[in-house]
């Protein structure tokens, strides 16, 4: 995950305060997150729990909540406005990736944690493969899949992206229970009947054009056929 409550050290070692040489290890923060965080895109910040120091006392248990605000955010691929709670760097993420879609599809699902934003990219995912966006507006759809055609998957890739692991697992159970129920063979026997109808009606057809020709040839060789 990208470093969001906490500033990265660059160096690989440092020197501490004893003159012992330590290599860095940039750990993060431990991070709490909260039901609310999957109703809204909160752009990687979170609840941190953390202590309070003053002096002559012990330490003292607090927690950091982010920011939270409404906003209206709009998708070109999916053509709709759609009011969600962000958080300030929400909105800055969205600017530098200049687009709400750019930054939906273009942020790693890790930073995006969020189950919402997750949906909204599996929804972007689907509408671009199969090719449902601006069905009353062709000129703004192609123009709509050129600007976003790297980002196009297979469908079934598209269609298991952003499931949370229980509805994963229904999708699998009811695949299996598809692929595995039985198949009655009074319908193997349908379809192979009508199979035979098929290749019994062009046999005859074919028979019945034999007949005419020869007919014809026979008319003109025989010199009592009435013309």
């Amino acid at each position: 995950m990208a470093p969001v409550h906490y500033i990265p050290k660059e160096e690989k070692f440092e020197r501490m305060s004893n003159g012992e040489v330590h290599p860095v290890q940039n750990r993060p923060l431990p991070l709490k997150h909260p039901m609310e965080l999957h109703e809204g895109i909160w752009g990687g910040e979170t609840i941190i729990k953390g202590y309070l120091k003053k002096p002559k006392l012990r330490r003292l248990p607090r927690y950091w909540v982010p920011t939270l605000k409404s906003t209206v955010v709009y998708s070109e691929i999916l053509d709709r406005h759609m009011r969600l709670t962000v958080t300030e760097r929400t909105l800055t993420l969205i600017d530098q990736h200049y687009g709400f879609d750019n930054y939906i599809l273009q942020t790693p699902p890790a930073d995006l944690v969020s189950e919402l934003a997750l949906k909204i990219r599996r929804e972007m995912l689907l509408t671009l493969v199969r090719g449902t966006l601006y069905p009353d507006n062709p000129t703004k759809r192609k123009e709509v899949m050129e600007k976003y055609h790297q980002y196009i998957l297979p469908e079934e890739e598209a269609d298991w992206f952003g499931l949370t692991l229980k509805e994963a697992s229904i999708k699998q159970i009811r695949l299996e229970e598809e692929a595995n129920a039985p198949n009655p063979l009074k319908h193997a026997f349908r379809a192979e009947f009508i199979e035979y109808l098929k290749v019994k009606q062009v046999e005859e057809a074919a028979q019945k054009e034999s007949s005419k020709e020869d007919n014809s040839w026979l008319s003109r060789v025989n010199p009592f056929a009435k013309e």
